[in-house]
């Protein structure tokens, strides 16, 4: 007789499980086995007759989409009370809302009036219009910072701001005339090219739902039950999706926990979760304390530096697990050193049989991580940097531009990209005429060029429909010329032929999908692709990364560092801040604390260098947080000398 799955939960977990009626909120601390939870409870729809393709289930990262996805279809498929195995289009739906929004507008194009084969602008791409767009606006590119009106447009478009709307709202100083004026160019650029950034693909999917009832009601009808992951990093937009998604019978389950509510800088609003069962006065709130990730050590940690927090539903998570090993803390004299500890401690845990893999060097901000890495260089510890995408390289973003440009010969920066690389002898003034409507003044042999490259773009397109996603790709690496180029061009064009060939081996995950299907996904993913996904399941390598990007990851042992008050908690120069917002250092170092199954080592250095300027520093807040009792003093061993740090720590 096969056994009850339902015997493997805890009564909470089972509670959430057998809630499948109505609206649930699932309140779920860090490592208490949420994704389990959540996967049973999906099996145990389909236990009780519920189809498969009537369940919806968002999550906020492709990691995470993807573990669910593998994990839900191989409960179903394993599951021997079920009558049949469960078909491809019987599968729940499980995506991030990202993709959720491409999978509707693709399937929607013709009923609202977009062309299917739409480019999504990854943030490069959108940091390239932006300086278009300040041109077109007759604004100095150099004054004014791209990267920080992308920000301000991007956490707008999450409000549900729309271009015209700013513009006409006036009246908010110099900065926000600016932004208005790119903005409304930035769109007629979008327009041009046939292209969505990353926040169209959420606001464009809100207004087709809000504004076409026959579609809301496909999906509402599609979609029964509707579960939402990290329901407390849903910004306005995502959560207008969320209640528009929802039908009468409101089967909507959230999970989410307050305090790991870090993303408000990009739109994150708390109170999408505080407010759920104002939303839905019938909600079930259920709470999961029980963790099964961490030592008792590490959680009453962070059960003590999270308790200080106002704006927060109380729990307390605890374990049954061992108190293990206290929490150690270094002082270095200055960054160096701190690295060189880090290092060090990093090399006698490999030493002692550690995996490298299960190692994490966490930081609050980008800049630290030079330091560190030159000090796992001298010390010959394999790492792996996330934060280096590797969609982002050049190479890979070339072949990219052909693959959409075969799609769609007239997006504009797509083909100004590809048409002279590898060179053709195609310049600027060439290329200027070309998109100016003059290119009928160019000499014939100029004509021959544009016609030869023409041709190619075509031959890729019908290979599309053809050729699997792979073969499409390895054709256009070797029709291009690019590969050529890249063989003749020593050691820096041999990495990027390589780079270029595991982009191949990418594309082949797509291969069992025909034609344009297969293409299209693969674009999809490669443009949604986060830091998360670079890192290889089979990298034997130490994490380095930031804390926002290890949200969702867990490691035997984590570092982190540059515990300085100033640094992390880091300082904010805007003193109109919210209470959320004010309190969201905390919670990011409470995430921080809970990536941790079995040791945490916290480290701070007295003098810094932070962008030229030598500061001498306080310790974080954070570590006077943890009792004393908790933790123990590190030493640093450089050169094989024990040395005590040069300033004890008082609690």
């Amino acid at each position: 007789m096969e056994k009850d799955p339902l015997e493997s939960l805890n009564s909470r977990q089972r509670e959430a499980v057998l809630a499948t009626e109505g609206p649930l909120l699932i309140l779920a601390g860090a490592g208490a086995g949420k994704t389990k939870t959540i996967a049973e409870r999906i099996r145990h729809l389909v236990r009780k007759g519920v189809a498969p393709s009537s369940i919806l289930a968002i999550t906020f990262t492709n990691k995470a989409a993807k573990e669910m996805r593998s994990r839900v279809e191989a409960m179903l498929s394993e599951d021997r009370t079920l009558n049949k195995p469960i078909s491809m289009n019987e599968r729940p739906f499980v995506s991030t809302f990202h993709s959720l929004g491409v999978h509707i507008l693709k399937e929607q194009s013709t009923k609202i009036g977009i062309r299917r084969h739409f480019t999504i602008f990854d943030r490069d791409d959108s940091k390239k219009a932006i300086k278009e767009s300040l041109e077109k606006a007759g604004l100095d590119t150099k004054t004014h910072e791209p990267n920080k009106i992308m920000s301000m447009i991007s956490k707008e478009k999450g409000r549900g701001m729309k271009a015209e709307d700013y513009a006409d709202r006036g009246g908010f100083g110099y900065f926000s005339t600016v932004v208005g004026q790119v903005w409304v160019e930035y769109e007629k650029i979008l327009k041009r090219d046939n292209a969505l950034d990353f926040d169209d693909l959420l606001l464009k999917t809100r207004d087709v739902l809000r504004d076409n009832t026959e579609i809301r009601n496909f999906y509402r009808q599609t979609w029964r039950y509707v579960h939402i992951d990290e329901y407390q990093d849903t910004n306005r937009v995502q959560y207008e999706i969320a209640q528009l998604l929802v039908g009468e019978e409101k089967n909507i389950c959230v999970v989410g926990d307050i305090d790991q509510s870090i993303y408000s800088w990009r739109g994150a609003d708390i109170k999408n979760l505080l407010d759920f069962e104002k939303d839905y006065p019938d909600a079930i709130a259920i709470l999961l304390e029980e963790n099964y990730r961490s030592t008792k050590t590490i959680l009453d940690a962070a059960n003590a530096v999270i308790e200080k927090n106002k704006l927060r539903r109380k729990k307390n998570l605890f374990t049954s697990k061992d108190f293990g090993e206290k929490i150690g803390i270094f002082q270095g004299f200055d960054e160096v050193s701190e690295a060189e500890f880090i290092a060090e401690k990093t090399q006698k845990l490999l030493k002692d049989g550690a995996p490298a893999e299960e190692i994490a060097v966490l930081y609050r901000a980008n800049f630290q991580s030079r330091v560190l890495e030159e000090a796992f260089m001298r010390h010959g510890i394999p790492y792996q940097m996330l934060g280096t995408r590797f969609f982002e390289r050049r190479e890979v973003k070339d072949i990219v531009s052909y693959v959409r440009a075969g799609l769609d010969p007239e997006c504009l920066s797509d083909v100004k990209r590809v048409i002279n690389v590898p060179a053709r002898g195609i310049g600027k003034t060439t290329i200027a005429k070309i998109f100016s409507g003059f290119e009928s003044d160019l000499p014939a042999t100029m004509k021959r060029k544009i016609g030869d490259f023409r041709e190619l773009l075509k031959k890729i397109g019908d290979n599309i429909k053809t050729m699997r996603a792979s073969e499409t790709i390895a054709y256009i690496i070797k029709a291009s010329g690019l590969e050529m180029e890249w063989k003749s061009d020593g050691e820096e064009g041999a990495a990027r032929l390589e780079n270029a060939y595991e982009l191949v081996s990418f594309a082949a995950r797509y291969d069992h999908l025909s034609g344009e299907e297969g293409i299209e996904a693969f674009l999809t993913d490669a443009a949604l692709q986060s830091d998360q996904d670079e890192m290889r399941e089979d990298g034997k390598a130490v994490r380095l990364m930031t804390v926002h990007a290890s949200k969702g990851l867990e490691f035997n042992v984590v570092f982190i560092s540059g515990l300085e008050d100033g640094l992390f908690p880091h300082e904010k120069r805007d003193a109109n801040l919210s209470p959320e917002e004010a309190e969201e250092e905390r919670r990011l170092f409470y995430v921080a604390v809970t990536r941790a199954r079995m040791k945490i080592f916290l480290s701070y250095a007295q003098v810094r260098t932070v962008f030229g300027s030598r500061e001498v520093n306080l310790p974080s807040e954070f570590i006077y947080d943890i009792p004393e009792e908790l933790t123990e003093e590190e030493t640093f061993h450089e050169d094989g000398i024990p040395r005590k740090p040069l300033i004890s720590i008082d609690f």
